[in-house]
């Protein structure tokens, strides 16, 4: 359907921004160090997603919609021998990359994990490369997966930068939906007009709610929201290749607009960066050790160092109380009391995971199921010894953009009267220690290959991949999913 008052209309000026952005930019000649962090980025949201096959919660929502169901040459699914149209792919990539919390994360005033954004990636260039091999053309080659996540890092986190969408409700996903949209309607070969058409579309769409992540309704949606964004990226993508009609002011339209359903007519800022580049890849967080809420990251290396003198002095009959020393959005999103009802609610609740961290002297996955959660009665006699404040030093570093820290302090008052006390300004995923992460990083998605039933001689194929990285970037879409999907998924626990 063609409109001609669409074709007269001037579009918003954001949304022709992202697409010349998405159409125009090189990536590849631009950032050499983008195009190295999108590799660990890659390998890393992978990992993450072969370990959420671990847990039936995941695996359960996972697969085609009608049970039992196959494409021939359709969309795969890391890990599982699942062969899906690219939307219902979107969905299970995303589901299984971010059912454990721990791939990568930006935080700014949005909060958001671009890596989401593969999930989209993957099946949309899976798909476009066998249509291309049915028409006898090339398919797409891993370093367009690698340009492409670059592009979507960018746009949702420049998006993120400036502008806050939990304060006036909406869930970070709509991110990944507007950045997946833009950059996956450009790999299926769509026009300039087609990807403002499908973007459009994205703002105008209905948005999550974060009340799932939240007291008193955190529940495990959280975990696979980022896969519904995904997939309903690629349906629009897919619905502006037939042809179907954009809004160029979804944004600004008087009364209807975004800006004035959402935003009180206030409009989009770009204070701290006026352009798209490479700077969110490059600047990107990795959760290298820890399965947890970003902002926690610190506090809980801050209480595993504190955990031998914990141990030293008794356990949690020798605290008399501890105080935590942290950001704002760390207050806002993760200061929790009362009963914790589930393991979505367990990995948002900063006292939970120091207590962990103080008791166990590590934090796993498995210590947010019930077996630990609730068996384990020290831990919430622990969390109630906790106090949570605001630093504001803290909270203004945070949003600095020279420095970007991620802060906590933990103090321990002992019943004997002595006071231990440890602060870490920067997580072990940030750039400013990306030295020291990079040998966790690869640790940590090779030992996430030990949660697949991949053969000795698939698993050999990988990890040779992974250890030359020059391998990659020639390397087809297709033979890339090839490789990592020769057995199926990893049987869940209970």
């Amino acid at each position: 359907m063609t409109s001609l008052n669409n074709i007269e209309q001037k579009w918003d000026k954001v949304l022709e921004d992202i697409v010349d952005y998405v159409i125009g930019f090189d990536v590849e000649g631009n950032s050499k160090e983008a195009m190295e962090t999108a590799f660990l980025a890659l390998f890393d949201t992978i990992g993450c997603g072969f370990l959420g096959l671990k847990f039936v919660g995941c695996t359960k929502l996972m697969g085609p919609t009608i049970p039992n169901t196959r494409i021939p040459g359709g969309c795969r699914v890391p890990g599982t021998d699942y062969q899906l149209n690219p939307i219902e792919a979107a969905f299970n990539i995303g589901c299984m990359n971010r059912w454990l919390d721990f791939n990568d994360c930006w935080l700014a005033n949005e909060w958001g994990h671009p890596s989401d954004n593969l999930a989209s990636i993957l099946s949309v260039a899976e798909y476009i490369s066998n249509d291309n091999i049915s028409k006898s053309k090339k398919p797409l080659l891993m370093k367009d997966v690698l340009c492409a996540m670059v592009k979507c890092y960018e746009i949702q986190g420049v998006l993120a930068l400036d502008n806050s969408f939990n304060k006036i409700g909406l869930d970070h996903v709509i991110l990944v939906k507007i950045a997946s949209t833009a950059v996956t309607c450009y790999l299926l070969g769509g026009s300039r007009i087609q990807i403002l058409n499908a973007l459009s579309n994205a703002f105008i769409d209905g948005h999550p709610l974060r009340t799932y992540r939240h007291f008193p309704n955190t529940g495990s949606r959280k975990c696979w929201a980022a896969g519904d964004a995904a997939a309903r990226a690629v349906q629009l993508s897919l619905m502006s290749m037939t042809g179907e009609m954009g809004y160029p002011t979804c944004l600004t339209a008087p009364k209807w607009g975004f800006y004035h359903v959402y935003m009180s007519d206030q409009p989009f800022q770009f204070n701290q960066r006026t352009n798209y580049s490479t700077y969110v890849m490059e600047n990107i967080l990795f959760k290298v050790l820890y399965p947890a809420e970003f902002h926690a990251q610190t506090a809980i290396e801050c209480a595993i160092l504190l955990h031998p003198i914990f141990q030293e002095k008794g356990g949690l009959n020798s605290v008399e109380s501890i105080t935590i020393e942290t950001t704002e959005p760390s207050i806002r999103i993760i200061d929790k009391r009362g009963i914790l009802r589930n393991p979505s609610d367990r990995d948002h609740c900063l006292q939970f995971m120091v207590s962990v961290a103080l008791i166990f002297g590590e934090l796993k996955s498995s210590h947010y199921e019930d077996q630990v959660a609730i068996k384990d009665t020290r831990i919430d006699l622990l969390r109630e010894k906790i106090t949570c404040i605001e630093n504001l030093q803290f909270s203004l570093d945070y949003l600095n953009p020279d420095k970007r820290s991620v802060a906590n302090s933990i103090s321990i008052l002992f019943k004997d009267g002595e006071t231990h006390k440890h602060q870490i300004d920067y997580p072990i995923g940030h750039r400013k220690r990306r030295s020291e992460a990079i040998p966790l990083l690869k640790e940590k998605f090779l030992n996430s290959l030990n949660s697949t039933l991949f053969t000795s001689s698939s698993t050999d194929q990988i990890k040779n991949l992974f250890e030359n990285p020059s391998k990659l970037n020639n390397l087809s879409v297709l033979d890339f999913m090839s490789i990592f999907s020769l057995s199926i998924a990893s049987t869940p626990i209970s």
